[in-house]
């Protein structure tokens, strides 16, 4: 959750909290730990609840609409003979891009202009026209 901020930022997150709720400042946090603790508690229930009803073991993860009929419903055949077409679409998809690439990469090469130097066939590139200048006081 904190991964993304180095010390001085937590510092001054901590100063600022102490700022905004000074001398309410342990009651807020045993408040939100309170309140965590009771989502966790209810997150644990609602899967023993759910296990119990279902006969099976399940945990959180499993409440995944896809982890679920993989895990539940789908046995390993099933699962394989519903990935056998898509794998061979995806095998046939990639090959062709990598193609594809390649045919890129030959291109880009051929018109790379640092490792072929200047092509003869290339337009001779012009000087930037020097600024007109106008008088003023003429009109």
């Amino acid at each position: 959750m904190f991964e993304n901020l180095n010390w001085w930022e937590i510092g001054a997150l901590l100063m600022l909290a102490l700022l905004i709720f000074g001398e309410r400042l342990p009651k807020v946090i045993g408040d939100g730990l309170k309140m965590l603790r009771g989502l966790r508690n209810m997150a644990q229930g609602a899967t023993a609840d759910l296990s119990r009803e279902l006969g099976t073991d399940i945990q959180l993860e499993d409440l995944h609409p896809k982890a679920f009929i993989r895990k539940h419903l789908l046995s390993e055949e099933d699962e394989q003979a519903l990935r056998k077409p898509l794998q061979t679409l995806f095998d046939d998809v990639k090959q062709d891009l990598n193609g594809v690439k390649t045919e890129l990469n030959d291109v880009a090469s051929a018109v790379d202009f640092r490792k072929n130097g200047t092509p003869e066939t290339a337009a001779p590139v012009e000087a930037p026209r020097p600024a007109q200048r106008y008088d003023l006081d003429a009109t």
